[in-house]
Formats: C-alpha cells, sequence, structure tokens
C-alpha cells in the first residue's frame, strides 16, 4: 500500500476535469499537508471561463447521448464507477488521509467504502424508483388517470466540504446522475486530491465528456462563486458553513433555482441517570472527538442528569485522556490533526474565550507536543469544558474541533428547553434505557435526525438534513430523487 500520508506520485499536480478531459491551468495553490505542513501538490485553479466550459459541456451532454438514458444504463455507469473506486481503494484511502491527516482506519471503513456504497445506493434506487398512479371519476362522470415522471433538473452545481470529502461528492453526484442530471463538482480547496481521483474514475468508468466535470479552487472570487453565479445552473447542493449557505441562496434567489444545504450545528446530547453508563460515556466521546471534532454532527453540547453528573465527566476526562493522537498508521491512533492552521487558529481562539467566560477546564485545552514533525503540523487536544453558562459564546456557536461542554440537569422539560435553545437544528443524540422515555424525547428534539444510544449510524435510504440554520431540504433515499428530478404530473382524459 502507499504510504498513508504521501500522495501517490500521479497525484503531484491536481488538474481539472472538463468535457472529459483532464485541464490545467497557468494559476496554481498548494494542497498542504495537516500532519506536517509539507506541501502535496500544486492544484490547477479554475477560472470564470473554465467554470463556464464546465458548465456548457455539462448542458451539452444533457443535449446528447446522455439525456436519452434509462435509468437503468445509468445505473450501470455508476456501479462501473464504484467499481473503479474499489479496485483503486488504496489510492482513495492515501488521498483522503494525506489531505485530511485523518486516521487510515477512518479512511479505510467509512470514507471511502461509504463512497462505493454511496453510488450503488443510488444506482439501485434510482433503477426501482415508484412514481405516482390515480384514476379518478369526476363528478360529470368523465374518468381519468394521473401518473408522474421524473425528469431531470438539469445542470447541478455540488460544492462538497473538507471533513469528508469523497463521501460528500459522491453522496451528491450519485443521485444527480442516476436522475438524468449533468454535473459539476468543486470540492474544498483544502482536500482536493480525492476529488481528482474520482474525476479518474468516471474518465475510467467511460461516462461521457461533460456528464461529470471537476472543477478547483475557491470560494469567494474564484471557482465556487463563478459556478453558483453562472446562469445555465439549474440547481445547487451545498455542504458547508451556514454563512456561505446563507451566500449561495442570495446568489441564486432571482433565479429562483432549486437548493439543498446541509449547514453547521451546534449538538446537544442527552444523558438520562438511567443510561448505561460505559456506552453513553465511549459514545459520547466518540461523538465529541471523531474526526477530531470536524464533524457537523458532533455533540459539543452534553447534559447530563444530574446524580450521574460528577462521574460521568470524571469518566469522559479519563477516557478522553487515554485517545492516542499521532499519524494516521500508527496502532490504536484516535486522532489525528485539524484540516488547516487557520482552522485551528479559530478552534484556538475558542479554546481562550471559553475560559474567559468562565468555563472550568476539565483536560486539554491546548497543542500536544510530540517533538518530532508532527509539532508542523495541526494537532490539537481534545477538550472538556464545564461550567459554562447556556448563553456564553462557547454554547451558541459551533466550534467544529474536538471539544465538548458537560452540563447537569433536573428535568426532561428543563433539558429539552436547553437542547433546542439554538439556532441550529441538525442532529440530537440522547442515552437512556427507558424505552418510552426515548421516543418521548426524540420526537421532541428539533433537528433533522435524532439518535438514540449511537452516533452517526443510519440507514441511505433515511431522509438527511437539518432545520433552522442547519440546513434546507432533505437527501438520502427517494429524499435525494425527489430534489433531484423535476416531477411533472400528466393527467389523461378516457
Amino acid at each position: 500500500m502507499t504510504t498513508p500520508y504521501v500522495l501517490p506520485p500521479t497525484l503531484k499536480s491536481l488538474r481539472n476535469y472538463v468535457d472529459g478531459e483532464f485541464v490545467s491551468t497557468d494559476k496554481r495553490f498548494d494542497n498542504v499537508s495537516p500532519l506536517n505542513g509539507e506541501v502535496l501538490a500544486q492544484v490547477h485553479e479554475a477560472d470564470a471561463a473554465l467554470v463556464d466550459r464546465a458548465v456548457q459541456a455539462a448542458r451539452r451532454a444533457l443535449k446528447g447521448p446522455w439525456g436519452q438514458t434509462t435509468p437503468e444504463e445509468r445505473a450501470k455507469m455508476l456501479h462501473r464507477v464504484a467499481d473503479v473506486i474499489e479496485r483503486r481503494f488504496d489510492e482513495f484511502v492515501a488521498a483522503e488521509v494525506a489531505d485530511t491527516g485523518r486516521t487510515v482506519q477512518q479512511a479505510q471503513k467509512l470514507d471511502v467504502h461509504r463512497a462505493i456504497m454511496n453510488l450503488r445506493t443510488f444506482a439501485d434506487l434510482g433503477k426501482n424508483a415508484q412514481t405516482d398512479f390515480f384514476e379518478t371519476r369526476t363528478a360529470d362522470g368523465d374518468n381519468l388517470i394521473n401518473y408522474t415522471v421524473r425528469k431531470p433538473l438539469g445542470v447541478v452545481a455540488s460544492i462538497s466540504p473538507w471533513n469528508l470529502p469523497i463521501l460528500s461528492m459522491t453522496w451528491k453526484s450519485g443521485p444527480a446522475l442516476i436522475c438524468g442530471n449533468t454535473i459539476v463538482v468543486k470540492p474544498s480547496e483544502e482536500t482536493p486530491s480525492s476529488a481528482t481521483l474520482l474525476a479518474e474514475a468516471f474518465h475510467e468508468a467511460g461516462v461521457p465528456p461533460g456528464v461529470f466535470n471537476l472543477v478547483h479552487g475557491f470560494g469567494a472570487n474564484s471557482a465556487g462563486a463563478f459556478l453558483t453565479a453562472h446562469p445555465d445552473i439549474d440547481a445547487v447542493t451545498f455542504t458547508g458553513e451556514s454563512r456561505t449557505g446563507s451566500t449561495i441562496m442570495k446568489t441564486v434567489a432571482d433565479g429562483v433555482k432549486e437548493v439543498s444545504f446541509e449547514l453547521g450545528g451546534k449538538n446537544a446530547a442527552i444523558v438520562f441517570a438511567d443510561c448505561d453508563f460505559d456506552a453513553a460515556v465511549e459514545g459520547v466521546v466518540r461523538s465529541s472527538f471523531a474526526n477530531s471534532g470536524q464533524v457537523c454532527l458532533c455533540s459539543e453540547r452534553v447534559y447530563v442528569e444530574r446524580p450521574i453528573f460528577e462521574r460521568f465527566v470524571q469518566a469522559m476526562k479519563a477516557r478522553t485522556e487515554k485517545l492516542k493522537i499521532g499519524y494516521p498508521d500508527e496502532p490504536g491512533v484516535d486522532m489525528g490533526p485539524l484540516i488547516s492552521r487557520k482552522h485551528r487558529d479559530k478552534v484556538l481562539s475558542y479554546y481562550k474565550l471559553a475560559l474567559e467566560e468562565g468555563a472550568t477546564l476539565v483536560t486539554g485545552g491546548g497543542m500536544p507536543k510530540f517533538g518530532d514533525q508532527r509539532d508542523e503540523g495541526v494537532f490539537i487536544q481534545p477538550t472538556i469544558w464545564t461550567g459554562l453558562a447556556d448563553n456564553a459564546r462557547c454554547m451558541r456557536e459551533e466550534v467544529f474541533g474536538p471539544v465538548c461542554h458537560i452540563a447537569p440537569f433536573d428535568s426532561e422539560e428543563e433539558v429539552l428547553k436547553r437542547a433546542n435553545d439554538s439556532v441550529y437544528g441538525l442532529a440530537g443524540t440522547l442515552w437512556t434505557t427507558n424505552l418510552s422515555r426515548a421516543h418521548r424525547v426524540a420526537r421532541q428534539f428539533h433537528t433533522g435526525i435524532v439518535w438514540v444510544n449511537t452516533w452517526y449510524l443510519r440507514d441511505l435510504r433515511t431522509p438527511f438534513g437539518g432545520v433552522k440554520l442547519s440546513g434546507l431540504g432533505r437527501e438520502g433515499g427517494r429524499w435525494s430523487l425527489d430534489f433531484y428530478s423535476e416531477t411533472t404530473n400528466i393527467c389523461v382524459k378516457l
């Protein structure tokens, strides 16, 4: 296997993929390793003209043979792409690990595995999707039949985040393509490597030119802005910060274009005294610190019923201090670095702010020291606080790092009010062995998804998305097919 934190030689120069060709540009930027600060590759930044070429290529593909394909034919194509990823599995793992610093185990079991499953699942869902059929008799005695058909939206712009790159790109491109659309993907500038590999997989699988396009670059005044503002884009799907989602919504508002946003979160975990204590501790450690806390679904606010509060805090401290921080391929490693120095500076600013706001530091609060090349990377300690007021900034704003605040509560009514008191509403987690309480409390969480006695498990056929500032719309299963399709009713008088 390729050394897991060094990119394969073929990924030292990351080009755009437009109209079936890999395209170089004069303007380039560095892809920097979060593990040691070294430059991994040069990335070719797309300008407005190249973004336009990509959109026009996608538009032509819609009018060409791709527009005549059946769901069965498109499903076969997606399965071929998945087969390429599976065959080049180690390369995709190396790309994800090099760009993000995440553990090899996570890249293997979550990221690349989910990329394959995303494509195969949506291929099969789209191939077997049902539509509606109704028979009607009117007051005048006429007989009608009404049935629905799904038609492509057109050219879809997909803006993907840096925290789960290949997972997010396939989560968007799979359903978009099975519904007959074409797509232009803009990955995060922080994680361009697996995007380039994905373009190679589409190319190798024989996907027609213009169906899948990739443009590299940044947001404002770069590929992201050029893409979302393009008049020939029919829909935008975006995962990332709420503020960026708001900007995109304003950009596409005049064209009344379809949007699907999965945005930020300040998620709450509720731990009741009747929980399976050890499972709850292990679960909250995972939901707070997985991927170094860089998951929009992580639990940054933890509420623990008062009878077990002190015991829970001490157990969390002991378990957190056993987490191993290090290289992605170290035996037993639990956490890698943050994505960049800029992001680490942001997280450290919250570490400082929490103490200024009156937090008690339980553990962490700084950067680990290794005495080797890792000190040039962007590693950070997992951190636990107690003692903050519910209106503190560190309780209201998303940190997006390995951090959680633990607070006591006394009643269901109280904790639900506190958990729901947020401008976000992405995910909630609760821990209890009381079945009635589990169902009762889960229904009262103002979030798009609620986990009971687990975290981050779900079926790809179920809806995913948030409420309030956490997003707009749902994707997953038939909800993805609904978003990426134009549904038309056809009424026939017999």
